[in-house]
């Protein structure tokens, strides 16, 4: 399942959003310098979901999407 994702870097805490059942808004305190976020992005989405997350496109935009299994 494709879902896509905002992502606000820099944050003060981690979490979640749902805006629908394919959409939500991440927060995240990983700075984005040479793919950090991304990869910090990754694994908080495969622990808060419990499922495993590849990025599929948006590497380097905020807006991106992910394919969860």
């Amino acid at each position: 399942m494709k879902i896509k994702i905002k992502v606000h870097t820099n944050s003060s805490q981690d979490k979640i959003k749902n805006i629908s059942d394919k959409e939500i808004e991440v927060w995240i305190k990983e700075k984005p310098i040479e793919g950090k976020a991304n990869e910090y992005l990754v694994k908080f989405l495969k622990k808060e979901l419990g499922k495993s997350v590849q990025i599929v496109s948006g590497f380097s935009s905020k807006i991106k999407w992910v394919e969860v299994q």
